[in-house]
C-alpha cells in the first residue's frame, strides 16, 4: 500500500514548506535553497543550512559556484542550467524505471503471491524470466503491462489524500529536525489515514494487475475509481461471500503502509548521510572534474532512494504476500498459471483474517510460501541499477562534451 519509491525525499527529515515559528521569513539567506521541482529525484531539495556543492575554481564550467547569482555571468548561468538539467534528467530516468519499465516484474510478483496453487515458487530471477517469456508468447506483451494505469491512479489518490488531510488537520506532512514524539505520532497517523482512504482503490488496482488477460475485458483508466468506490460503498460487481470487509483489511493495510514508510525513511537517511560524507571529501579534492562533482551532487539521492525501496520491499515481502491474498479473496479473480504460463486458475481461498492467512500459508506452503515471486524483485531492482548506471554514463559523456 505504497508508492514504489519513498514519497519525495521527506523521510523523517524536513524538506521545506512548514517550519516552526519563524519559517522562511526568519531566514533571509535564501541562497541556501534551490527551487527546482520537488517530486523529481535528483532535484536537489536541500535541507536548511546545506549548500549545493561548489565546483573548484578554473573548471571548464566556470569558476562561479552553484549558489551564486545566475545573472552574474554567462559561465555561472550555464553551469547552473546544466546542473538542473542533469538532475531533472537523471531523476526522470529513475521515475521511468520505477513506474514503467519495472511494471512487468510487479505483475508477475503479485500473481505469484496470490497463487496458492503454485508448485514453483519463483524464488530466483531465472524462473521469473522464463515464465515472463511464456506468458508473453501465449498472450502477447499486453499481458505484462496490465493495470499500469490503475497504479498511477492509486498513487495520485494517495498523494492527493495526504495533501488534503495535511491542509485541513493539524497533522504534519513533513517533520523538522527539531521533531518531537507528538509530531512523529501525528505524522504517522496522517500516513495511516491516507492508507485507509486509498485502500479500496488499491484493491481494485490489484485485481486489474493480477487478472488474466485471457478472460479480461479491456478496462478503462477510470474503472479503478469506479470499482474502488463500489468496493467502499458496497455495490458494483457482485462478489462472493468469502469477500473480506474493508474493516478486516484496515489493520494489515495500514501496518504494511506505515512499516514500509518507516523502514524506507530510515534506510534512505542513513545511506544519504554516508554517501554525502564520502563525497564531501572528493568534491574538494584537487584535480576532481566539475562533471564528476555535478553527477555526485545528484546520484547520492537516487542511490539512497533505491536502497530504501529495496530494503523495505525485501523486509516486508511476507507481509505483502498476506496483504495481497486478503485483498484478492472473494473477488472472483482468475489469474494466470504461473507454473505453465498458458492456463488460468481461480482464486478460491477462505481465509478468515490476517492471522488465519499467516497460519494457513505456513502450514500448507511452508515458510518459503511467503516469498513466492521473490525473483521478480531481483529482476526489478537489477533493471533499476542498470538503467541508473547507463543514465550516469550518458550524462557524464554529454556534460563532458558540453564543457
Amino acid at each position: 500500500m505504497h508508492p514504489r519509491r519513498p514519497e519525495g525525499f521527506d523521510g523523517l527529515g524536513y524538506r521545506g514548506g512548514r517550519e516552526e515559528q519563524g519559517g522562511f521569513a526568519a531566514k533571509p539567506d535564501l541562497g541556501h535553497w534551490v527551487s527546482t521541482p520537488p517530486d523529481i529525484p535528483g532535484s536537489r531539495n536541500l535541507h536548511w543550512g546545506e549548500k549545493t556543492p561548489q565546483f573548484p575554481a578554473g573548471t571548464p564550467l566556470g569558476a562561479t559556484g552553484l549558489n551564486e547569482d545566475p545573472h552574474s555571468g554567462g559561465a555561472g548561468a550555464s553551469s547552473e542550467q546544466l546542473n538542473r538539467f542533469a538532475g531533472f534528467g537523471i531523476g526522470l530516468a529513475s521515475l521511468f524505471t520505477e513506474n514503467v519499465l519495472a511494471h512487468p516484474c510487479i505483475v508477475l510478483r503479485r500473481q505469484c503471491q496470490v497463487n496458492y496453487h503454485a508448485r514453483n515458487y519463483h524464488l530466483t530471477p531465472f524462473t521469473i524470466i522464463n515464465i515472463m517469456y511464456s506468458i508473453n508468447k501465449a498472450q502477447g506483451p499486453k499481458a505484462l503491462w496490465k493495470g499500469m494505469g490503475s497504479t498511477f491512479v492509486v498513487q495520485g489518490i494517495t498523494l492527493g489524500a495526504e495533501g488534503i488531510l495535511s491542509e485541513f488537520t493539524p497533522l504534519p506532512r513533513e517533520l523538522s529536525y527539531k521533531w518531537s514524539l507528538r509530531q512523529i505520532g501525528g505524522h504517522l497517523l496522517l500516513k495511516g489515514m491516507t492508507c485507509v482512504i486509498a485502500m479500496p482503490f488499491y484493491s481494485a488496482s490489484l485485481i486489474e494487475t493480477v487478472q488474466s488477460e485471457i478472460i479480461r475485458d479491456n478496462p478503462g483508466i477510470l474503472d479503478c475509481l469506479k470499482e474502488g468506490i463500489g468496493r467502499a460503498m458496497g455495490f458494483g460487481v457482485p462478489h462472493s461471500k468469502r469477500l473480506l470487509p474493508l474493516l478486516a483489511l484496515t489493520f494489515p493495510t495500514v501496518l504494511h503502509g506505515i512499516m514500509h514508510y518507516i523502514i524506507s525513511s530510515i534506510v534512505q537517511k542513513i545511506v544519504l548521510v554516508l554517501l554525502k560524507k564520502e563525497n564531501s571529501s572528493s568534491l574538494t579534492t584537487e584535480g576532481t572534474s566539475s562533471v564528476q562533482n555535478m553527477l555526485d551532487a545528484y546520484f547520492p539521492e537516487l542511490i539512497a532512494s533505491f536502497a530504501a525501496s529495496l530494503c523495505a520491499d525485501v523486509m516486508l515481502y511476507p507481509l505483502e504476500t498476506v496483504l495481497h491474498r486478503l485483498h484478492i479473496q472473494g473477488t472472483r479473480t482468475i489469474i494466470d498459471n504461473t507454473d505453465l504460463g498458458y492456463e488460468v486458475l481461480p482464486i478460491n481461498t477462505q481465509y478468515e483474517g490476517m492471522r488465519d492467512c499467516i497460519n494457513t500459508i505456513k502450514c500448507e506452503e511452508g515458510i518459503l510460501g511467503f516469498y513466492k515471486g521473490f525473483g521478480a524483485v531481483v529482476v526489478q531492482y537489477t533493471l533499476h541499477v542498470a538503467l541508473l548506471q547507463l543514465t550516469k554514463i550518458i550524462y557524464s559523456t554529454l556534460l563532458q562534451n558540453v564543457s
